[in-house]
C-alpha cells in the first residue's frame, strides 16, 4: 500500500477523510481496494457517498447488454485509469444517475491552475514544437515538472508553495498526489475535451447533450438516458466553453455564425448552437458518439435486431451487387447495421463511401473515404452531389452514401441504373415513405427508375411488450418489384417481418423471393428447376450464423475474416467445420 494512502487511511487530511475510512478500505471488494489504492480520488469518493447513506458500488470491469433489465443498480465500472463512472438507478424515478469520477483541485484552491498555467507561459517558447499528440503530451509534462516539484511535507490536495526560482518566475511546490492531478487537468484540457473528455472516452455512451445551463445528458447503450454530474451553471460558463470548444475542432462560431456542425478527432459528430439570439435556453451542443470497432452482424443477431435467416437472405444479396439502402427515422440504428451489413460484400471489391461526416466503416482494403467539404466561398465546398458524381468515374464495385437527403439521391439512381450498387442510409419510416420522398421534391428519381433499388431495409426504435425496454429492431426487409404504370403503383414484396407480439421475425420468402429467383438465380444461370439450389444456400448460410452466434463470435474484424474464409473455402465445408466446434 502506498504512503499516501496509509496516511488517507489513518486520519490524513490529504482526502479530507476521516479516521473510520480505515474501515471502508477494509469493506471494499479485492479489485475495489486495488483500484482505489492506486486513485486517492475514487476512495474519497466513496467514502462520500457512503457518509451519504449510499450503499458501496459493484465494482465491473464491462458492462453487459443484459442489464438493461435490470430495475436496480449501483455499478462503478472505469473507462482508463484516472477516471471511473458511478451509475446507479434513481431513487426517485426518472433518468439513471451518471457520476464521473476523476481527480480535481479542491475550490478552496482553485487558484493553482491558474498559477501553473502563468508559470508554464514563462517557459514555452517556439522552440517547443511538436508533430503529434503523443509529443504534445510529452512536452507538456516536462514543461510542468519544469515548473512544480513535488514536496510531501505537505500534506492536503491542493496545497503548495511558492519557491523563488532561477527565471522570472516562482516555481511551485506541491505534494505528489496533487502533482498527478495536475497533470491529468493539463492533458485534459489541453490536448483533451475538457470537461467532456471523461464521456467522450466513455464506450458505453451513443450521445452526449447540453441544453443549456443545467446539466449534462448522456445515452448509454446500456441504461439509456442518464443525467450527469458535469454542470453548467451560468450563461457566461456555458458560453466560454462553447467558443473553446469550436475553437478546438477548427469551426468558430460567433452571435454572425452561431449553428456549426462539425467531426470532434474521434470521428464523432458535434453540433454546437451558440447565445441565446437563436437559442432560448442559451448555448448548447449535442454529440453523437460512434464506436471505433463496428458492431458486427452476429452481435446484432443476438441482441435481436434481425434474425439469422435475414442475415443470410443479406449476405446473398450484397454478395451478388444488388443494392440496399437502410432506411429508418433518427436514432433507429441505420448507421449500424449499415456498417455490420458492408462485411457482405465480396472480399476483392473495389468501394468508394461518401458522406458528410465519418461515420461508415469498411472492413475491404480497397477503400475509397470520401467526405464532403464547407467552405465560406461556394466555390471551395464540396457536397455529397459532387462526389458521388466523382466516384462514378473510379469504376467502384460499390458506392455508400452515408446518408441520401436530396439531389444526391437521383444520382444515387441513375449510379444504379449505369450498373454502380448504392447502399445508403435513408429517413423513412416505411418502404411507401421512402418511395414517396425519392420520386417528390427535390429528388425527382423517375418512377420507372425505383426497381433499381433492389432492397429497402426498414429499421425502427420500438418498445418490446415483454419488457417495456426500448430495442432496436428491423420492421421489414422489402424486395422493390417496380412501378406498375397501368395503376400508377409501386409493386413491393416484403420478404420479412417483425411480429410485436412475439418479438420474433416472419419470413415470407420461401418460395416467393422475387430477387433470389428472376435475378440471383439468373446471374448464376440456374433454370426454373434449380431455383430449390437458392432456397437451400439460404438455409446453409443461415445455419452458419447460428453457429457463429452460439459459439461467441462477436467481434467485427472477428466475424469479417470468418466471412472471408467461409466464401473461399465454401459454405457446406465452412458448415461441417462449425459443427464441430472449430472456427473458420
Amino acid at each position: 500500500m502506498s504512503t499516501q494512502l496509509e496516511k488517507a487511511i489513518d486520519g490524513c487530511d490529504i482526502l479530507s477523510i476521516r479516521v473510520d475510512s480505515c474501515q471502508l478500505f477494509t469493506t471494499l471488494s479485492k479489485e475495489l481496494q486495488e483500484v482505489s489504492s492506486k486513485n486517492l480520488h475514487l476512495l474519497a469518493y466513496l467514502h462520500k457517498k457512503l457518509s451519504e447513506g449510499m450503499e458501496l458500488p459493484k465494482y465491473i470491469v464491462q458492462l453487459s447488454r443484459d442489464m438493461r433489465s435490470l430495475d436496480n443498480y449501483n455499478f462503478l465500472y472505469p473507462i482508463g485509469d484516472p477516471v471511473f463512472i458511478h451509475l446507479y438507478s434513481n431513487p426517485s424515478g426518472g433518468r439513471a444517475i451518471y457520476n464521473v469520477i476523476q481527480p480535481t483541485i479542491p475550490h478552496e484552491t482553485s487558484l493553482l491552475m491558474d498559477m501553473v498555467e502563468e508559470a508554464l507561459a514563462y517557459v514555452i517558447d517556439e522552440q517547443h514544437d511538436f508533430e503529434n499528440t503523443e509529443e504534445q503530451k510529452k512536452m507538456l509534462l516536462e514543461l510542468l515538472h519544469s515548473v512544480v516539484e513535488i514536496d510531501d511535507s505537505l500534506s492536503k490536495i491542493g496545497e503548495y508553495k511558492l519557491l523563488k526560482g532561477k527565471g522570472s518566475f516562482d516555481r511551485i511546490a506541491v505534494n505528489e498526489e496533487t502533482m498527478k492531478i495536475l497533470e491529468y487537468v493539463l492533458i485534459n484540457e489541453k490536448i483533451g475535451m475538457g470537461i467532456l473528455e471523461p464521456v467522450i472516452k466513455d464506450p458505453y455512451l451513443e450521445d452526449i447533450s447540453c441544453s443549456g445551463i443545467g446539466p449534462l445528458f448522456v445515452e448509454h447503450k446500456v441504461f439509456r438516458s442518464c443525467e450527469t454530474n458535469i454542470v453548467f451553471t451560468k450563461d457566461e460558463y456555458l458560453d466560454r466553453f462553447v467558443i473553446k470548444l469550436a475553437e478546438r475542432i477548427g469551426r468558430p462560431v460567433t452571435l454572425r455564425r452561431p449553428i456549426v456542425d462539425a467531426t470532434l478527432p474521434d470521428g464523432s459528430r458535434i453540433n454546437i448552437v451558440y447565445s441565446r439570439d437563436v437559442s432560448r435556453n442559451g448555448s448548447n451542443f449535442s454529440i453523437r458518439k460512434f464506436s471505433e470497432i463496428p458492431i458486427s452482424i452476429t452481435q446484432l443477431i443476438k441482441w435481436g435486431t434481425l434474425d439469422a435467416t435475414m442475415a443470410a437472405y443479406l449476405w446473398i444479396m450484397l454478395s451478388e451487387g444488388m443494392s440496399v439502402w437502410v432506411a429508418g427515422e433518427t436514432a433507429s440504428g441505420k448507421t449500424t447495421t449499415l456498417k455490420a451489413i458492408t462485411a457482405f460484400i465480396e472480399p476483392n471489391a473495389k468501394i468508394v463511401s461518401i458522406e458528410d461526416t465519418p461515420e461508415v466503416s469498411v472492413p475491404h482494403e480497397n477503400w475509397i473515404r470520401e467526405i464532403t467539404r464547407e467552405s465560406d466561398e461556394a466555390q471551395a465546398s464540396i457536397n455529397i452531389f459532387d462526389l458521388l458524381k466523382a466516384a462514378l468515374r473510379q469504376r467502384p464495385n460499390y458506392i455508400i452514401v452515408g446518408e441520401i437527403r436530396g439531389k444526391e439521391g437521383n444520382i444515387a439512381f441513375q449510379a444504379m441504373q449505369t450498373g454502380h450498387p448504392v447502399m445508403a442510409t435513408f429517413h423513412a419510416g416505411s418502404v411507401e415513405k421512402l418511395i414517396q420522398r425519392l420520386t417528390g421534391s427535390p429528388i425527382e428519381v423517375p418512377k420507372t427508375y425505383i426497381d433499381n433499388l433492389n432492397v429497402a431495409l426498414i429499421q425502427a426504435a420500438v418498445r418490446i411488450p415483454q419488457t417495456g425496454k426500448v430495442e432496436r429492431r428491423v420492421l421489414s426487409v422489402n424486395e422493390i418489384v417496380g412501378y406498375e404504370p397501368t395503376e400508377n403503383k409501386f409493386e413491393f414484396i416484403e420478404l420479412f417481418s417483425w411480429d410485436p407480439a412475439t418479438d420474433k421475425f416472419i419470413f415470407r420468402g420461401d418460395g416467393n423471393s422475387y430477387l433470389l429467383e428472376d435475378k440471383v438465380a439468373l446471374m448464376r444461370g440456374l433454370d426454373t428447376r434449380d431455383i430449390g439450389k437458392i432456397y437451400e444456400e439460404l438455409k446453409i448460410r443461415t445455419e452458419i450464423f447460428k453457429k457463429l452466434t452460439e459459439m461467441g463470435i462477436f467481434d467485427y474484424w472477428e466475424v469479417w475474416r470468418s466471412i472471408k474464409a467461409i466464401s473461399k473455402m465454401g459454405l457446406e465445408r465452412a458448415l461441417a467445420l462449425l459443427k464441430t466446434g472449430h472456427k473458420v
